[in-house]
Parts: C-alpha cells; structure tokens; sequence
C-alpha cells in the first residue's frame, strides 16, 4: 500500500476488534482481533502480499474461535451460581399457591410476586403446593404434606 504499512492497518484493526469485544456481548471479536495482532506481526517480519495476509487471517480467526470453542467444552467454567440464568430452575423446593385450581393435570400457582403455569397432580385453590421441576415454562407441583396435630402428638 502507498504511504502506509499494512501491519499498522493490521495493528488499528486489531485493537479496535478487541475493544469492541468488550461493548459487544458474546465472545467472538476477540478471536478475530488476536488474529489480526498476529498478522501484524506477520506483515511487520516478512511483509507478505495483502491477498496473503487477508487469507491468513480468515484462516487464523477461524483456527482461534474453533480452538477455543473446543478448550471451552473440554474445561467448562465453574459458576458459583448455575441457575443465574434459569428461572424455573431458580425456582425448585420453593412453595407456591395455587391460584387456578389444577384439573387434569394443568393449573396456575404464584409464587413470589408471579403467576405460572404448573402441572401436577389436582389440587384446589388455596392449596400449597411445592415446586419439584419445570417442563419448559411450567412448573411441575405436588402438595405440600401437612402435619396434622394428631401426628404431631404420636411423635
């Protein structure tokens, strides 16, 4: 190129995908910017044509996402919260009320400040119920066993 090195184009490139990937959610660019900084260094050494350059750098990226992608698999980040992101995991052992009775295994429950969808065994309204799992968006429930006095008393 006429007045400027490519590996200062390469360089500014790199840089600016690399400060995207902090703005931009997903972790993609910055595979794509590491192989940008690498063919930098590449047309800083040897100054191969740009055609070359472009090649490696698909290239490059490609390898980088692919290879990480599979590093991510084989070593998953431990999370202290694992049901961050899954309310009705979040959900389970809590208790709930039904507020549209369950008939024929579907009804409605709130817990918290919200209603969902449930399914189990029938119950009235007003009955307690306790989460046990979910089925998509439904929360699967079963009654919450009383003690009645009497067994209380027996104990």
């Amino acid at each position: 190129m006429d007045g400027i090195e490519t590996y200062w184009i390469w360089l500014i490139v790199g840089l600016a995908l690399a400060a995207l990937e902090m703005i931009v959610p997903g972790v993609y660019l910055i595979w794509m910017a590491m192989a940008a900084l690498a063919i930098a260094a590449l047309a800083f050494v040897s100054g191969p044509p740009l055609a070359m350059q472009i090649i490696a750098w698909v290239s490059l990226s490609l390898i980088f996402a692919f290879s990480a992608k599979r590093w991510l698999r084989d070593r998953p980040i431990i999370s202290s919260d694992p049901l961050l992101n899954n309310r009705t995991g979040r959900l389970v052992g809590e208790t709930a009320l039904v507020t549209k009775a369950i008939e024929s295994g579907s009804g409605r429950v709130k817990v918290g400040d919200g209603e969902w969808n449930a399914r189990g065994s029938d119950a009235d309204i007003g009955t307690r119920v306790r989460i046990i799992g979910s089925r998509g968006s439904d929360l699967l429930v079963e009654p919450v066993a009383l003690l009645d006095g009497s067994a209380a008393k027996d104990a």
